[in-house]
């Protein structure tokens, strides 16, 4: 699965979590969870839609390295790298 697939699968899940939101003006950089006000039960769900969808289990320590949708899709493309390796 390639960086965009990635990224396609973590929009797709955000609008989910904020199905109001604008998931194609949100900056690859901000945090999404400022930008779309998800507390923190949605950000579980978000995580735990990422397990299932990807099968990428987020532990809590690494939550801030996945608040932007280019820091979740490097993070899950290094996961996914690594594992097939």
């Amino acid at each position: 699965m390639n960086k965009d697939e990635i990224e396609a699968v973590v929009r797709r899940e955000l609008l989910r979590i904020a199905p109001e939101a604008d998931i194609g003006a949100l900056g690859v950089d901000r945090d999404f969870r400022e930008e779309l006000d998800i507390d923190s039960m949605d950000f579980l769900r978000f995580v735990t839609a990422l397990d299932g969808e990807l099968g990428v289990s987020v532990p809590e320590s690494d939550y801030r390295r996945i608040a932007t949708v280019r820091g979740c899709t490097d993070y899950l493309a290094k996961t996914l790298a690594q594992r097939a390796a």
